[in-house]
């Protein structure tokens, strides 16, 4: 069957099945609209969250940051598997002891103080709103390449489909919806993976494929994907690093705590019946999130393999029988020369799949040398050697740039898979997108109908009432973030780094200390919350220009790029976390302590039920 037909039929019937799901499973209460009404097993909550947590920026850009980034991507993979074990072990059973519906309903509750809930509320909105406008703008872009439709006509499809889901079934038909949007979103990842590390390698296991030697040869994978990237002047990829040390340990920190303090995700350990299952949902995540996790750095390496592959024949690389990419053992073992006048690919003679992503605009050739031929290098190496290898070939500059979130999108592509693959990657990347967007219109939602109506200007409310307002603010939630995905003001990794950054800098640390002090009072987290939420907005809007607007930058006042101590803004929510601490716990040291009720709830939310003292023997 032929692409765009089949594309077309894999998408459509996942979809059927989500909205079928949401009108099976649709809400009737505000139990079940906010949390499923409490009754989710543990291993189906687990897969809801890893569908809610692995967004498209996990699904479609993770990869490619790893593909660019090598060995200093695993920030990503640390940080955003890291933050599971924190919910896990520090946040999740707990907040379900306290057994309430929201994020803020705790914080509000814990600080006994509306202005508490109130702060938290804003830090929800601005850090769900941030991240949702990611996914809006990656269902744009898997629709404009494998729809044929314009990403704007994308998003507004994506709207559709989330509307009626997340509207109708609220957190009940988001729940059960994301399990089936996990089974389609890691079929689409490991099953191109496994075809690609058979091709490259023999080895069906991309994990195991990974360190493996290329078929038919004694050469590592990684080391001749080394080799390669040293040759075209980029850094090595097996030790290159995301900046020093230290930003290296804030950015995987910040990724960490950001993670265990996403409203959307915390949410989901309010949807299982006890305890102890909040803590096995969390078990059973990470586990489903693994599978993508540790298959990442695979895609990444071999996709970025195949790419070189594609065009300069001198890696050894090429078209097997079956029309799929295959080791030509001979090339690899005699190394050839990448300079070769031979070497680089004719455009014309460009594969299909380049022809298709230059359309969407992700991917552009520049003829800088006149030859017809695509280099493909780093022409701002310092590396001297490289620099001379290129000017005896004639080479003029890079003349091929690919955005990093097509490499999981374009690598069954890339590596010449078959049709039925390259349309359930599509399914796969509209899925992570929409079942993220539907997670986080829920905690929108939740913050504006329980927190803020409910819980702030009408508590008298009925049911039924609060149970409409937020169907109301779900559905303006998401022409809100429809509109921001068709109209971003220059968001890109800094909306990432944002959103991550709120929520390391306000609501992680308010939780934490919730928890596990008993002397932080209602100003002092107040304090805290907003100090946070100051700090990391002025650094980073000092990088990215305030509200991402080009040109309002002032990196003078930071000290330059990176000023503060080489820590890059998408790490600076762990500066942002610290002061938190230290202005919510100088705040409550200068001002009225605790009243004992509350202390005596934080000392019931900590202590397993039934507990008693240590008995002599």
């Amino acid at each position: 069957m032929e692409l765009q037909t089949l594309t077309y039929l894999v998408v459509g019937i996942t979809f059927a099945i989500y909205i079928g799901i949401a009108f099976w499973a649709r809400a009737g209460s505000t139990s079940e609209f906010y949390v499923a009404g409490g009754g989710v097993h543990p291993v189906t909550n687990g897969m809801a969250t890893a569908a809610d947590w692995m967004s498209a920026a996990s699904f479609i850009s993770m990869a490619g940051l790893i593909s660019n980034m090598g060995y200093g991507g695993a920030v990503f993979l640390m940080g955003w598997t890291g933050g599971y074990v924190l919910l896990a072990c520090l946040l999740a059973p707990y907040l379900r002891k306290f057994g309430k519906f929201t994020v803020p309903q705790f914080i509000g509750d814990r600080y006994y103080s509306q202005m508490a809930r109130t702060t938290a509320v804003v830090c929800l909105l601005v850090a769900s709103t941030t991240y949702i406008i990611g996914q809006m703008t990656g269902v744009g872009v898997t629709f404009s390449r494998f729809l044929g439709v314009s990403s704007e006509t994308g998003i507004y499809i994506g709207q559709a489909i989330v509307f009626f889901y997340a509207v109708f079934g609220g957190m009940k038909g988001i729940t059960y919806t994301q399990v089936a949007q996990y089974i389609v979103l890691i079929l689409a990842y490991i099953i191109p993976a496994i075809f690609i590390s058979l091709n490259l390698t023999g080895n069906f296991l991309p994990q195991l494929g990974l360190g493996s030697d290329l078929a038919g040869t004694d050469v590592a994978l990684l080391a001749k994907l080394d080799q390669v990237v040293k040759d075209l002047g980029f850094s090595q990829y097996t030790t290159s690093s995301a900046g020093s040390m230290l930003n290296m340990f804030c950015f995987t920190l910040s990724l960490m705590i950001g993670t265990a303090g996403l409203p959307h995700v915390i949410v989901r350990f309010f949807t299982v019946p006890k305890v102890a299952d909040a803590r096995m949902s969390a078990g059973w995540a990470l586990v489903f999130i693994a599978l993508l996790y540790t298959t990442a750095p695979s895609v990444g390496a071999m996709a970025r393999l195949n790419l070189f592959g594609t065009v300069n024949t001198a890696v050894g690389l090429g078209s097997g029988p079956d029309g799929q990419m295959v080791v030509k053992s001979d090339v690899v073992k005699g190394n050839a020369d990448l300079f070769a006048a031979d070497a680089s690919l004719k455009y014309e003679e460009r594969p299909d799949w380049m022809k298709r992503w230059e359309q969407t605009g992700l991917l552009k050739f520049a003829d800088k040398n006149g030859d017809g031929r695509i280099q493909f290098y780093n022409d701002a190496t310092k590396n001297e050697a490289v620099k001379a290898k290129a000017e005896a070939a004639g080479w003029k500059g890079n003349e091929l740039t690919v955005n990093a979130d097509i490499i999981v999108l374009a690598n069954p592509e890339i590596a010449q898979l078959p049709n039925w693959v390259i349309a359930l990657v599509a399914a796969g990347g509209l899925a992570a997108a929409l079942s993220t967007a539907a997670g986080l219109l829920m905690a929108i939602s939740s913050a504006v109908s329980h927190d803020l109506i409910k819980g702030v200007f009408k508590p008298d409310i009925s049911e039924k009432g609060e149970l409409f307002a937020g169907k109301v603010a779900m559905a303006v939630a998401i022409v809100i973030s429809g509109w921001l995905g068709l109209n971003p003001p220059s968001f890109a990794a800094g909306t990432v780094a944002l959103a991550f950054g709120i929520a390391a800098s306000t609501i992680f640390p308010a939780i934490m200390m919730g928890i596990f002090s008993k002397s932080i009072n209602d100003k002092g987290a107040t304090a805290g919350m907003l100090a946070g939420l100051f700090v990391v907005l002025f650094y980073v809007f000092a990088h990215k220009g305030i509200f991402f607007i080009k040109g309002t930058e002032y990196l003078g006042l930071v000290g330059g790029n990176n000023g503060f101590f080489g820590i890059s803004p998408e790490g600076f929510g762990t500066v942002g976390a610290l002061v938190n601490f230290l202005v919510a716990y100088l705040v409550s040291k200068a001002s009225k302590p605790v009243p004992a009720h509350i202390q005596d709830l934080v000392e019931s939310v900590r202590v397993p039920k039934g507990a008693g003292g240590a008995v002599a023997h």
